[in-house]
């Protein structure tokens, strides 16, 4: 929790001004008992009329202050609260947006999104509620036990062995909560897991009349959790019974006390309703106080977790060296002359005997990937499902590192890069077409964001999809709903295709980003993908030896290993995957 604390920092002033009212408030409180046993003994004991009603006055005084006090203290709270948590969701969301794949797999989506969500959620309430509480509870209960020992000393004794005695309840039940809590969150990650999948693959569930086994699934994920949260949940409901039983007791021994006192004229009636008043005050702010524990202990457990996350680094680490700065490669470019300039290597990408093992994985997805692809070539990967299509791919962008041996673009290596610097050199259209919700042209621009309409149609031209953004109400300015569920599988990936070329990248990889396309189609994207008016070296990867067969040069992968590279044409003649894969397309005749 303490990490976290920092994202209160702009906040200094509301987190002092809050208790320091919720304070003021229980210092008004606390004259309370004080002018009752003044009214009682003086007032109604004398049958002075215009005594009583002064005190009377002067008691909806403290209301009417304490109340101002109370909204001023919860304003305070709320600012800081609420800000404090907008901070901590921006410097979280910021902190994963900078994790590699390697460490988002590792984690896993629904933990992430608690994490994001209900955690900071649970931290921002349980900063209110301290705030607010924290110092105001003890203030009161500290505050009445020294009121009560300047009222009557024997009396207040009582204060002194009740108070401990409820504060080993409170703590011990939440020393026994604090980890039950921890449980209780893993449980919602394990719930929010199966809905989303459950709700992302609805369409497969269907297919398959799985419905009744994910229905059953669920509920037992959702019985596991109930049960947790039953158990700390009875646990929690001990607090507010046995405080009040200590506290009855407590109450009954000192109205005993006071009797026994009055009688011997020790003490005024006034003085015993004032100590009884006191004793009210205590098991009221004893019961807040015990809320607010369990309040806290799920807030700490919830920081925990969100710390956990800052604490996972980037396997990746980047080159803060500018792209425009001395120096830097795009620097070095301009002076060269642009994209062309002399200087530059003669090869756009390089595979040089890379490795790659994912984490956790048993064996290597990819195995001494060797080859060079010159400017300008268009390259296609081909090859069983499992066999590292992606993966290859992946590495150029710098998605995930190599384990042995190195990728280079332009003769460095990736890792050499800032991200800004290499990313703004690649296009990449992954295997799922993912749109985001707002509108054709505002998914487009994610590609460049200064790109004129006129580059937006080029793009969309290119890519296969002007004619049905035409047709589409609005164009450009057309409605995109969440993952595009608004247009078909083949028109999602058309315009993920056109967002990338909207870059103009000096290299455009199509992960299986066609396969919903009909041959037509894709034979044209193909053809449009050669004409582009700027140089660029085409990564395509695909179960279609169609796709392929006009490559400059292709590599068939099988198990992680190269099984071939070449045209298609020598592939044909060579290597016996690719005869497979190619005859299983297209029979002989």
């Amino acid at each position: 929790m303490k990490k976290l604390l920092v994202y209160l920092k702009d906040y200094k002033k509301e987190s002092v001004c809050a208790p320091l009212f919720k304070m003021l408030e229980a210092m008004f409180e606390l004259f309370v008992p004080f002018v009752m046993a003044d009214i009682i003994d003086n007032g109604i004991g004398e049958a002075n009329a215009g005594f009583v009603l002064r005190q009377g006055l002067l008691l909806v005084v403290l209301g009417l202050v304490g109340l101002a006090c109370s909204i001023t203290a919860q304003y305070f709270a709320a600012k800081a609260a609420v800000g404090f948590s907008t901070k901590l969701k921006h410097a979280l969301f910021d902190h994963i947006q900078g994790l590699s794949f390697t460490e988002i797999d590792t984690l896993g989506t629904s933990t992430l999104i608690t994490r994001m969500t209900s955690d900071v959620n649970q931290v921002q309430n349980g900063v209110n509620m301290v705030l607010r509480l924290f110092l105001r509870s003890p203030f009161i209960v500290f505050g009445a036990m020294i009121m009560a020992f300047l009222i009557d000393v024997k009396g207040a004794l009582i204060f002194a062995v009740t108070i401990p005695v409820l504060a080993v309840v409170v703590f011990g039940i939440m020393i026994i909560t604090m980890p039950m809590y921890k449980r209780v969150q893993a449980g919602l990650d394990a719930v929010l897991g199966a809905t989303r999948e459950n709700l992302t693959g609805a369409r497969v569930i269907r297919a398959f009349h799985k419905e009744e086994e994910e229905i059953e699934g669920f509920e037992n994920k959702s019985e596991t959790l109930a049960n947790l949260q039953l158990m700390v949940g009875r646990i929690s409901a001990l607090t507010n019974p046995v405080t009040y039983i200590i506290i009855n007791v407590a109450t009954v021994i000192l109205l005993y006390t006071g009797a026994v006192r009055v009688n011997e004229a020790m003490i005024s009636q006034g003085q015993v309703v004032a100590l009884v008043n006191y004793m009210s005050q205590i098991l009221v702010e004893l019961i807040k106080l015990a809320n607010l524990i369990i309040i806290i202990t799920k807030a700490l457990a919830c920081a925990n977790r969100i710390e956990s996350i800052f604490e996972v680094e980037s396997s990746m680490r980047w080159e803060e060296l500018a792209a425009d700065a001395p120096g830097g490669v795009a620097a070095k470019e301009k002076a060269a002359g642009g994209r062309g300039g002399a200087g530059r290597s003669e090869f756009a990408v390089e595979f040089d005997h890379v490795h790659l093992t994912y984490e956790g994985a048993g064996a290597e997805s990819l195995c001494d990937i060797d080859m060079k692809v010159k400017r300008g070539e268009t390259v296609g990967v081909i090859g069983g499902t499992g066999s590292g299509k992606s993966s290859l791919v992946h590495m150029i962008p710098r998605f995930y590192d190599a384990t042995k041996g190195a990728v280079r673009i332009d003769g460095r290596d990736v890792k050499s890069y800032g991200i800004e610097e290499l990313r703004q050199k690649i296009g990449v259209v992954l295997q799922k077409a993912v749109l985001f919700r707002g509108t054709i042209r505002e998914n487009l621009l994610w590609g460049n964001g200064a790109a004129t309409d006129e580059e937006l149609w080029e793009a969309l031209a290119a890519a296969q999809a002007k004619e049905f953004v035409e047709n589409k109400e609005g164009g450009l300015d057309a409605p995109v709903a969440q993952e595009g569920r608004n247009f078909s599988g083949g028109q999602r990936q058309r315009l993920t295709i056109a967002r990338a070329l909207v870059a103009k990248p000096e290299i455009l990889i199509l992960d299986d980003s066609a396969s919903a396309l009909d041959y037509a189609t894709d034979a044209a994207l193909r053809k449009a993908l050669k004409a582009l008016d700027w140089e660029t070296t085409v990564f395509i990867v695909s179960q279609r030896a169609s796709s392929l067969m006009h490559a400059d040069q292709i590599i068939v992968l099988e198990d992680g290993e190269a099984a071939g590279c070449g045209t298609h044409e020598e592939l044909l003649a060579g290597c016996e995957v690719y005869q497979e894969i190619y005859y299983s397309q297209y029979p002989r005749t």
